[in-house]
């Protein structure tokens, strides 16, 4: 290509241009193909170049793409937001549409303060949250994030609101196991909120299944039972980050389904437009936005192209090409296969310390001693050798945070479209196995580590 004035994630680093996208399947200019194990950032859920959304999104600019939301509401916007209330559980009935994730964070954040608010409570500001955790970019998403690589440039303008630990079983902080442990890492948000004040703090915010900052942890079966229940006895509202689960990931259409706890409030993303449009959501229950219908009627929050008809009408189309072809039914069924497959890769490479997540949002982390848990020396840029290694031979991998500190460590996700086949998984796998043989060559042999 010609000179670039594009600023992209690594200035001097040599992208491949993508061509054209079909089903798991990316290809570049050079007619390279790539199979997209990572849905590009876990959000390709039905994966690339469907007709269907294709026409949905044709229809709609024929039509009109942009009103601005208030001025005008629009068919697309109103038949999308009764689509997601239908598709969730409980009384999560209302949808407020922003663009990205960090937007539905910080909207979530917004609504919960507002909630009290309007409640005649004005002191309960404060959003509490898990270390290894991410939601968003933003300052506000930012400040909720217990991520300290991503945190670190931005200290002085970032609110403390990570203050507990994640149910990180591979290296339980009490070195214990559940449900023996009684789940005292979900414990300690009673802790916190005794220390704060429980007239401090407006909600608690968690990912169901952690992402970028962990590489798919899970929590055990009890976990988000015992913080849904600390949360209401010290009238706290809790908010689910499903930006990365939302919209079948996990095999459910929230993955917080998978436990039976119904959050107050729900961010949304990604899978939502599976990157056919920039569109997410904070998704809200009817109780919560009760006192703010009988109070003030305006939910203090918004952007020029919150819920913008063509965006809308795109996700629309995502949502019900989901539930036409059932594909959320199968997701559970892929996910043990492909686990599986990831459990033998873990018997042929000793690097590989433990297998993890839910669905088909699956993590891989890695260890220079399995028995002792030890990571790999940071300088050793595990992670990002091992994605680059990947990409060239034709796999696409997500780079995560290991789930240690934000710092050490080395991971990866493995989240292909959901509508990945058995053969696509099998190929799946020979393509990271080859991508490990050639790592394990190229850094490992010669060291006595393997």
């Amino acid at each position: 290509m010609e000179e670039s004035y594009l600023i992209k994630p690594m200035l001097d680093a040599n992208y491949p241009v993508i061509d054209y996208g079909k089903g798991v399947y990316l290809y570049d200019l050079d007619g390279k193909k790539y199979l997209d194990a990572s849905s590009g950032a876990v959000t390709a859920n039905i994966g690339h170049g469907v007709e269907e959304i294709i026409e949905a999104m044709n229809a709609q600019a024929k039509r009109v793409s942009f009103v601005y939301r208030s001025q005008f509401t629009s068919e697309a916007a109103e038949k999308l937001a009764a689509k997601i209330a239908e598709m969730t559980m409980g009384d999560l009935n209302w949808s407020f549409f922003v663009n990205s994730g960090s937007e539905a964070t910080e909207t979530a954040m917004k609504i919960a303060i507002q909630y009290w608010q309007e409640k005649g409570i004005k002191t309960k500001t404060k959003v509490l949250s898990r270390w290894v955790s991410y939601h968003g970019i933003t300052l506000g998403a930012l400040s909720l994030s217990g991520h300290a690589g991503r945190r670190a440039r931005f200290i002085p303008l970032l609110q403390d609101f990570p203050v507990i630990h994640p149910p990180y079983c591979y290296r339980c902080p009490y070195n214990l196991e559940a449900p023996g442990c009684e789940y005292l890492c979900a414990g300690e948000l009673e802790t916190v909120i005794n220390r704060v004040g429980a007239n401090n703090i407006a909600a608690f915010i968690a990912e169901p299944v952690i992402g970028a900052a962990g590489a798919a942890i899970a929590p055990p079966q009890g976990y988000f039972h015992k913080i849904k229940e600390i949360c209401e006895r010290n009238e706290i509202l809790f908010i689910a980050d499903e930006v990365m689960t939302g919209f079948g990931r996990t095999g459910k259409v929230l993955s917080m389904e998978h436990w039976g706890v119904i959050p107050d409030i729900v961010a949304l993303g990604k899978g939502m437009g599976a990157g056919y449009a920039s569109i997410a959501a904070a998704l809200v229950s009817d109780h919560v936005m009760e006192p703010i219908l009988n109070g003030s009627k305006i939910v203090m929050s918004g952007h020029t192209l919150s819920a913008n008809p063509q965006t809308c009408a795109v996700s629309l189309a995502v949502l019900e090409y989901l539930e036409k072809n059932e594909i959320i039914k199968e997701v559970e069924s892929k996910g043990y296969y492909l686990r599986n497959q990831l459990e033998k890769l873990k018997n042929e490479f000793e690097i590989i310390g433990d297998i993890r997540g839910k669905g088909l949002l699956l993590g891989i982390e890695f260890v220079q001693n399995r028995e002792r848990k030890v990571p790999f020396p940071r300088n050793m840029q595990l992670t990002k050798e091992l994605v680059e290694l990947a990409q060239r031979n034709g796999l696409l991998i997500y780079p995560a945070g290991a789930g240690i500190d934000g710092i050490h460590g080395d991971a990866v996700i493995i989240s292909p479209p959901l509508t990945i086949t058995k053969r696509e998984m099998e190929e799946l796998t020979r393509l990271l196995r080859k991508t490990l043989q050639d790592f394990i060559e190229a850094n490992l042999t010669n060291q006595g580590e393997v």
